[in-house]
């Protein structure tokens, strides 16, 4: 008899595991360098005693700041997460004076404050970032004392962040790819990746990586262009690019479904053109010939290669390509960010979470008999953010993240004397944070935390003490969390993914009927709304499988039909191929038919029934469709849990 060992749970394995993310070796040197300058000037000028010691603590928070703020993407949006959390950062500082002492005026404040950052982050990624870092320092400013007037340390703190901004500025300047171009480029090389496998097992992986590489396309250039003034020539071109790829992405879609393999020049030309997009180089060689004796689906791939070809050797092409956006008026943009924030149901619930949180731990900084509170205040606001997965995730990972922190903070403080050997250990913390955060939560905390509690002993010592404190006020404040902003709210104990299931349903519904019935232009956009909508349903499903049971093993009953409404949405795309390639398109009646199942789909998973077992009647490129529509209702009738059977229509 086999020997049976003893495994985890898939939940716990979900929740520590941890990627191999590459060395970003330009930004680990910039984040040595940059973040530990201005402390290094500090102790430089006048040593460990003194106000110049405060001005290097602030100007070194303001360079963490806005070293931290920028990831990967153009300037202009690296800028833009700079300026946010460098100005939000220093109204904290502000705000965190007032948030001293006790009574009810802290936590009136504090409650206002963690309303407002939770408003922010629902404006954009920026603003949101912005918001954590208003929150987090205000917690620090709470608790942190210094000889400095408020006005210096925050004229440090942004005189820090701008030599932050400084370095990233340079570090883009001397950076040989431009991220716009790159990503567009990549949804070349996915392409051609798809294309090669075609009849292996990697083609869902494959499929799955152009979806995401498409969105981020998009987002990167033709989002970026109603909201960018210095490089809309160059952002038109590649958006035309963007526009001119379709073709041959639902080509490339369609030919993975059929399993018709791909031609060896149709994969060397994707590369081709991936290759002249990155790096501004011409396109080598002569365009693809036709090809007139070969499946469809390959002659679709062909004839979308020849497309993008033309774009992208000619600019006039790429100019006309590209889809003009008329400048929005006054009143739409501001009711678009009204539906973003307070229109926003979801956006609503956060603020009332997040107030919820700040003011129980603004409560339990006056309260509870603790050393350096506002570390529980911190916790909260970093554990509670909405950009960066799970609650409970983030919890449990940030809470043994810095116990290690911590142990490793008093090794440091324990061998270490209040001089420049400090600089030795903060430049290897900060080196290791712009990898740590492609790892997870939990070990960029690892080195965050020692980084944080060298840099706070320095401004008011404390001795080893601190580190013990420190755990303890991190493990408050994740309870806090834990507790108000995840166990108490309905929205983490009912059937998980309904509200992404249901938009990826819908989705569906407006690609079938733009598909078959609206112009080429409609139904490109309808499948990118689609797709889209597939992969946010594949984030949460990611997000809840880290969720202890029966959270996880809900999330993960739904594996099955989020794979059969991937497989629906490649079945229009090859019905859509079909149609371009000669096939005569579907009568209406039937496509209405196929409509109103996805619709009846889309309200069994809002009302919790299970769909009936009748099959759609349907012949000629719609019988594939209908094929898939009914396996996906199967799929809900029979493994789904949670279901409660009923005859439909009777909650009607």
């Amino acid at each position: 008899m086999a020997e049976r060992g003893l495994h985890a749970p898939a939940w716990l394995e979900e929740l520590v595991r941890t990627s191999r993310p590459p060395v970003p070796w330009r930004d680990v040197v910039r984040f040595a360098l940059v973040v530990p300058a201005p402390l290094a000037v500090a102790l430089a000028v006048g040593g460990v005693e003194g106000s110049a010691l405060g001005a290097g603590v602030f100007a070194t928070m303001g360079s963490l700041a806005a070293t931290l703020a920028p990831q990967s993407g153009p300037l202009r949006v690296r800028l833009r997460r700079v300026a946010a959390a460098s100005l939000l950062g220093g109204i904290g500082l502000v705000v965190g004076q007032a948030l001293t002492g006790g009574g009810w005026v802290p936590v009136v404040l504090m409650a206002v404050v963690s309303a407002v950052a939770a408003l922010l982050s629902s404006v954009s990624a920026a603003f949101s970032l912005g918001a954590l870092q208003l929150l987090v320092y205000s917690a620090v400013s709470s608790g942190l004392s210094t000889p400095l007037p408020a006005v210096a340390e925050v004229g440090y703190f942004l005189a820090g962040a701008a030599l932050g901004t400084l370095a990233v500025v340079l570090q883009a300047r001397v950076e040989p790819v431009d991220p716009d171009r790159e990503a567009v480029g990549t949804v070349f090389r996915r392409v051609a990746e798809l294309l090669e496998s075609i009849g292996t097992d990697r083609t869902e992986e494959a499929r799955r990586a152009l979806t995401l590489a498409l969105n981020d396309g998009y987002d990167r250039v033709i989002h970026a262009r109603s909201r960018s003034a210095g490089r809309n020539r160059e952002l038109a071109g590649l958006a035309g690019v963007l526009n001119a790829a379709a073709p041959l992405v639902e080509a490339a879609v369609a030919s993975a479904r059929a399993g018709v393999p791909a031609d060896s020049r149709d994969v060397g030309a994707a590369h081709a053109l991936a290759t002249a997009v990155t790096d501004r180089r011409p396109l080598l060689g002569e365009r693809p010939p036709r090809v007139e004796d070969a499946p469809p689906q390959q002659r679709a791939v062909r004839h979308g290669l020849r497309l993008v070809w033309n774009v992208v050797g000619d600019p006039e092409e790429r100019a006309s390509a590209a889809v003009q956006r008329p400048p929005l008026d006054r009143r739409v943009r501001l009711h678009d960010l009204a539906d973003r924030t307070v229109g926003n149901a979801d956006s609503r619930a956060f603020v009332v979470r997040l107030t919820l949180c700040m003011t129980v731990a603004e409560v339990a900084r006056q309260l509870l008999p603790i050393d350096r509170p506002y570390w529980v205040l911190l916790t909260v606001a970093i554990v509670l953010k909405p950009d960066f997965g799970s609650v409970f995730t983030r919890a449990v990972q940030r809470g043994a993240g810095t116990l290690l922190g911590v142990l490793l903070g008093s090794l440091l403080l324990t061998f270490l004397s209040r001089d420049a050997w400090v600089l030795l250990p903060l430049a290897l913390a900060a080196g290791a944070l712009p990898w740590a955060r492609n790892g997870n939560f939990g070990l960029f905390s690892v080195f965050q935390t020692p980084l944080i509690i060298l840099l706070i002993d320095l401004a008011t010592p404390s001795g080893d003490g601190v580190v013990g404190a420190r755990l303890v006020d991190t493990l408050i404040g994740c309870g806090i969390v834990l507790l108000f902003g995840y166990l108490l709210w309905p929205q983490t104990w009912r059937a998980p993914l309904d509200d992404a299931l249901r938009a990826a349903a819908l989705a569906l519904d407006r690609f079938v009927d733009a598909a078959f019935t609206q112009s080429p232009e409609d139904t490109r956009r309808a499948r990118r709304a689609s797709y889209r909508a597939l992969t946010e349903l594949q984030t949460q499903l990611q997000r809840r499988l880290a969720e202890p049971p029966p959270i996880s093993t809900r999330a993960a009953a739904w594996w099955p039909v989020i794979v059969q409404l991937e497989r629906t949405s490649d079945a229009v795309t090859e019905a859509v191929i079909a149609m371009r390639t000669g096939e005569p398109a579907p009568e209406p009646g039937q496509v209405a038919v196929l409509r109103k199942a996805v619709r009846e789909l889309e309200e069994d998973l809002r009302d919790h029934r299970v769909p009936d077992d009748a099959e759609i009647d349907a012949t000629g490129v719609l019988a594939p469709v209908a094929r898939e529509v009914d396996a996906a209702r199967r799929l809900v009738r029979e493994t789904t849990p949670g279901r409660r059977a009923g005859v439909r229509g009777a909650d009607d």
